[in-house]
């Protein structure tokens, strides 16, 4: 059984937002996300304190190439480390200018904030299994699986009998809610379904989420992530058939997400740790995105 040790990427000062994951195999560590890049720093310490060096980590699995969850794999394939990430996902991060181009356009000014700089990976390094493929690294496997409709190129890595999800099991932080993070551009409620029926095949004892942390009751986590992913969806639908505004949407559906996790007792800290984990107005553009095309 390998050890598993979650870091908390704290996130704009955010404790349990982000986490990476570091898997103990027989020829050294290995890294599931690594974040983004600003949240580098503190990704690095947590790793020296278990006496870890970047450097001796020349494994690192993304999930797939959204910023929160692969921005500072850079730094680790600038030390050597191969990633491994979806076929999709190899080109935005051998040349990442169009990928942060595109966030650039939503964050604008906040981006070194937010995310920090983003830069290329030789080829070489970047690792494309098919689905179903084990990647095999000392006596761990990694099998990857296409799980999309979060986004196309998303990945969930299975060591042993635990699932590392990124965002196709959605988020839920603490004793909150399960919610699904609906951003832009890939967003696909059938791919999704697809993918939640896929995990249950799989059938893991335990998700590693990234945002945040693990689960054993895998069935009604899935049930609940279900749930959510169908309500918030007809909800933008319906903001859409009422030929609402995008801005007006995002501040009714911004509003709603807040109430909904005022009812179930929610703090202000979780409040504060589910916008940084997915931000509502996201989920607006995403689903908008969806419906547009699927009508």
């Amino acid at each position: 059984m390998n050890e598993i040790k979650p870091i908390d990427l704290n996130f704009l000062g955010n404790e349990e937002a982000i986490a990476s994951y570091v898997i103990q195999t027989s020829e050294g560590p290995a890294l599931i996300e690594t974040g983004p890049y600003s949240t580098f720093p503190v990704l690095e310490k947590a790793l020296n304190k278990i006496d870890i060096k970047v450097t001796d980590i020349k494994h690192v699995f993304i999930t797939h190439i959204h910023l929160d969850h692969a921005g500072a794999a850079w730094k680790f394939a600038e030390h050597g480390a191969n990633i491994y990430l979806h076929p999709f996902g190899v080109r935005h991060m051998a040349n990442p200018a169009k990928l942060m181009a595109s966030a650039k356009m939503i964050y604008k000014d906040d981006m070194d904030r937010l995310w920090g700089e983003m830069n290329e990976i030789p080829e070489k390094q970047l690792i494309s299994p098919e689905h179903g493929e084990k990647i095999v690294i000392g006596n761990t496997d990694f099998t990857a699986w296409y799980t999309p409709g979060h986004a196309n190129h998303h990945i969930a890595w299975q060591v042993g009998d635990g699932l590392f999800t990124g965002d196709v099991a959605g988020v839920k932080i603490g004793n909150g809610p399960v919610v699904a993070p609906c951003p832009p551009p890939d967003i696909n409620l059938e791919k999704w379904q697809t993918s939640i029926d896929l995990i249950r095949e799989i059938s893991p004892s335990k998700l590693y989420l990234t945002h945040f942390g693990v689960v054993t009751d895998v069935s009604n986590h899935l049930i609940a992530l279900e749930e959510d992913l169908y309500k918030v969806a007809e909800i933008v639908n319906e903001y859409r058939k009422l030929n609402y505004s995008q801005q007006k949407m995002e501040e009714l559906f911004t509003n709603f997400v807040k109430n909904e996790l005022i009812v179930l007792g929610l703090d202000q800290i979780a409040l504060n740790q589910y916008e940084a984990a997915n931000p509502p107005f996201m989920s607006v553009a995403g689903l908008l995105r969806y419906w547009d095309k699927k009508n």
